[in-house]
């Protein structure tokens, strides 16, 4: 009995003792910078047609998860997937742990955004310690990709989120990129935006060179449209659930074209 309840105390550090728990295990961690790092080991040349998978809200859609890796490993020439935040439903790490099971399997790296069900309890600190910054940006062939926090409901809309100092010195920067996209969990057209923030942010990317267009979660239903008419494009993707995804191509200056998978 005295060596079984030493032994229990021993592994103590192996319990998991609230599900509020953020902390991961060294592979579990800095999820987006190794990413990151998969994808500079196989560049896109100068010129060559960017291509990924855009898809949003995976939450506790597992089985279909595991069908759309299924899915996204049969597709020819995909550099990466992006998830457009929501990874999980209730900001637990356990719930991210287990989405990034499901994704660690793709051929492909993966990145993501923060997205409002991430930011509840203490979600934030789980997505910094499992896959790193809320706001971060990179750069990959032509294209530099921006991706920021907008979950401007889950910060009491105290007119911070997003960030609108960092966010216009990331547009106003192409660092040697031919264009930018940039990506983020609720559009600015939703209501979960902070409305103080919603017509700077707008502005900045109406004002952004060379401008793709901008991607968004949250509604778990795919459009494509300009909702300000100001000749921004607004890229909303499918909910894992939805059990479809997008392959965008990307080329020239602002060109590209979309073409939707059902799995």
């Amino acid at each position: 009995m005295l060596l079984a309840t030493a032994a229990t105390l021993s592994s103590c550090d192996m319990l998991e003792f609230s599900p509020n728990d953020y902390r991961a295990a060294a592979d579990e961690r800095n999820l987006t910078a190794k990413n990151l790092e998969r994808l500079r080991q196989a560049p896109l040349p100068a010129g060559d047609t960017l291509r990924f998978v855009f898809t949003g809200d995976s939450q506790r859609f597992y089985d279909e998860a595991d069908d759309l890796v299924a899915s996204v490993n049969q597709q020819p020439g995909i550099q990466f997937l992006v998830v457009a935040g929501d990874i999980s439903d209730f900001g637990m790490a356990r719930e991210m742990r287990w989405v990034n099971e499901k994704l660690r399997k793709l051929k492909v790296p993966y990145v993501t955004v923060i997205g409002n069900h991430d930011s509840v309890g203490n979600g934030r600190k789980a997505y910094e310690e499992i896959f790193g910054p809320l706001n971060y940006s990179f750069l990959y062939g032509d294209t530099k990709f921006i991706l920021v926090d907008t979950n401007g409901r889950e910060y009491n809309f105290d007119g911070h989120i997003p960030n609108m100092p960092w966010f216009n010195q990331q547009v106003s920067n192409l660092e040697g990129a031919r264009r930018q996209v940039v990506i983020s969990h609720v559009p600015p057209q939703d209501v979960d935006f902070d409305p103080a923030v919603r017509d700077p942010y707008a502005q900045a990317l109406r004002e952004a060179k060379n401008l793709v267009f901008e991607m968004n979660g949250h509604n778990h239903s795919s459009s494509i449209g300009q909702p300000f008419n100001d000749g921004v494009w607004y890229i909303n993707s499918d909910a894992f659930s939805q059990r479809r995804y997008m392959v965008v191509t990307v080329w020239g200056d602002k060109q590209f074209r979309i073409k939707q998978i059902n799995f």
